[in-house]
Parts: C-alpha cells; structure tokens; sequence
C-alpha cells in the first residue's frame, strides 16, 4: 500500500504546525507549505527525525497569484500523491472597514477563499479518481454570523463554511471526506498578527492549537462541521437562533476598538 501524503499550509506555526506534526505522529508523510522558509526547514528536520515520515518544506507566498499552481506542481514533481489537503492558511484584519487599506483586504480574501479553493480544485480529482481522501478547510467560529471590525475575515470564513457543505454533498459515496473545522478563540499568533484585543474573553473560552487539531483529525470522516470546544458549540448553536442584527451588536461590544 502506498505511502499516505497531507499537505498543509500555513505549517510553520499556530494550527497547521499542529496539523503537520499530528499527521505526521499518525504515519503520514507530509507536505509543509508557508512563507518563512527558516521555520518551515526547522519544523521538517523536527518531524523526520521524531516520525520516521518524508515531510517536505515548499516556501511559498500562497497570496501570490501563482503560487498555489506552483505548489502543487513541485508535489506532481515529487511524486507526492496529495491524500489530506489542510487549507489552514489564512489571516485577519481588525477595524472599521472604511479605516482598513483595500488592498490588504483584498489580499484577505485572496488567501482565505482563492487560494483554499484553487488547491482544493487542484487535488480534488486525483483523491476521487483513487477513491479516498479528506479536504480539510480551517474557518472560524466568526462564520456563523455578522463580525463588525472584523468584517472581511468573518465573511471569508462563511464562505469557507458553505463552501465545505456543500462539496460534502457532492462528494458523497466517493470515498473522499470533507471537514469543516471552526475553532473559536485559540492561542496563537493570529491574535498578535490581527492586533485583535481579546482582554473580553474569559480564560474558559480559549483552546489551544493542539486540542483544535487533534479533535479534527478524529473527527474526519465522521462530520463535516467541527465547532471545537464545548462553549463554542453553544454559541455556534445560539447563534443560529438570535436575529442577525443582535449577534452584530454582540460581536462589535466584543471586538470595537478602543479608539472607534
């Protein structure tokens, strides 16, 4: 039997490193792709000598227009069957969208909804031609409603969630498995990166990136949507049955920026 394979972007820290070491820990061989080539190298040398597995580093700007053709190409090159694809990478903005520059913004949409389903279109078809398979997208607790100061970031996760939904259907009886995963607050770097004030948070409410990738990767092939953590499951519930309106007024109390 073939050597199983998992590409995993956004593997140099938080989630996907996670990702990439579980997957790793289960026999897999895997394929690490972010941009800070120093980090990717170290977590591979990491992951060989603890595993025994081939894990591979691809240093790529996946926000670049090319870069996700380019990706999986060099795996064709390297004659990596891609059998889990984890679309992790992604990142937030924080503020008033009339405040925020466009083009970042736009290059938020590019990394959290082109390039997940670029990749996905390109390995797709091989997991169906084999018969097996798992597509796994990072989205967000913030995709079940409206997010006012993180209003880009939120949408692209919602995009994620319907997106992961609905390819599930489609791809029933072929063997390959769709998971959605929604983490709600976990520590990593995101929080430093979106500058996102999370002093309104409670403690309890906070998972950690190794509790959010090992419940997923028990649960592919059981569910399409996760929701990790038992908290977050409720306000993902409730959420679901609170006007719209409300839950925009709730999210802004919690993520209004001091100076708006």
């Amino acid at each position: 039997m073939a050597q199983r394979s998992a590409l995993v972007t956004g593997a140099s820290s938080g989630i996907g490193a996670e990702f990439a070491r579980q997957l790793a820990a289960e026999g897999m061989d895997v394929v690490l792709v972010a941009r800070r080539a120093d980090r990717l190298e170290q977590q591979r040398a990491e992951i060989e000598k603890q595993h025994k597995v081939r894990a591979t580093a691809i240093a790529k700007d996946l926000s670049q227009s090319d870069a996700p053709a380019a990706v999986f190409a060099e795996t064709e090159s390297k004659g990596i069957a891609v059998d889990w694809l984890v679309n992790n990478a992604g990142f937030g903005t924080v503020g008033g969208f009339a405040g925020l520059p466009v083009a970042r913004e736009l290059e938020e949409i590019r990394l959290n909804v082109e390039v997940l389903v670029e990749l996905t279109g390109r390995c797709l078809p091989a997991m169906v031609a084999r018969g097996g398979g798992a597509v796994m997208n990072i989205a967000s607790l913030g995709a079940f409603g409206p997010g006012p100061y993180m209003a880009t970031y939120v949408a692209t996760k919602a995009f994620v969630l319907s997106f992961s939904e609905s390819i599930a259907v489609e791809l029933k009886g072929t063997g390959v498995h769709v998971l959605c995963v929604c983490p709600g607050f976990t520590r990593t770097e995101f929080q430093q990166k979106a500058e996102v004030d999370v002093g309104l948070v409670p403690g309890m409410a906070w998972m950690s990136a190794d509790d959010v990738a090992d419940g997923a990767v028990r649960a592919v092939g059981r569910r399409t949507v996760l929701v990790n953590g038992t908290m977050n499951s409720l306000a993902a519930t409730t959420t679901r049955f609170l006007p719209r309106g409300m839950v925009a007024r709730m999210v802004a109390g919690m993520l209004r920026p001091k100076e708006a």
